[in-house]
């Protein structure tokens, strides 16, 4: 089995997190990186015309990636990690998704947020991507090493 921890990193919680996951399974570590880079003022959510904002209020949004993994059919499983905003996982989710593709792969989420959880996300693109094999998400804020290999292994049965 081969394992993918692919991950967006707005500010390097989600980064972290990402890394000690790659520990954890052995799997390969690769970034989503957008074309343009999100800045500061980008991420001010507070700000209506922000881009994340803009991005976030039009669901249709696919903000151009860096389409730079290889083999990826070559994975079994593949974790995706996301900052949650808005309560779902940012647009630039659904381009890396649409991107590759991975139906008939198993995919779960992994998340960071500072006060949502991660079931917006999963109900959402369990309903976009029937054809992904889907496992339960879960937020890893501060998660050590060892709730991850726990949680790992519940996934793994």
């Amino acid at each position: 089995m081969k394992t993918l921890i692919a991950y967006f990193s707005a500010t390097g919680v989600t980064e972290a997190v990402a890394k000690r996951l790659a520990e954890v399974t052995g799997g390969t570590l690769y970034e989503i990186k957008p074309e343009v880079k999100y800045t500061a003022a980008d991420l001010d959510w507070r700000v209506k015309d922000s881009r994340s904002t803009i991005e976030m209020q039009d669901k249709s949004s696919r903000p151009a990636i860096i389409a730079d993994l290889e083999d990826a059919d070559s994975y079994d499983t593949i974790y995706i990690g996301f900052p949650v905003w808005w309560y779902t996982a940012p647009t630039i989710i659904n381009t890396f998704i649409e991107t590759y593709g991975f139906a008939g792969k198993t995919v779960i989420f992994f998340a960071t947020s500072g006060s949502s959880d991660i079931s917006g996300a999963d109900r959402q693109f369990h309903a976009q991507y029937p054809a992904i094999r889907w496992k339960p998400g879960k937020l890893l804020n501060g998660a050590t090493k060892k709730e991850i290999a726990d949680w790992v292994a519940r996934n793994s049965e």
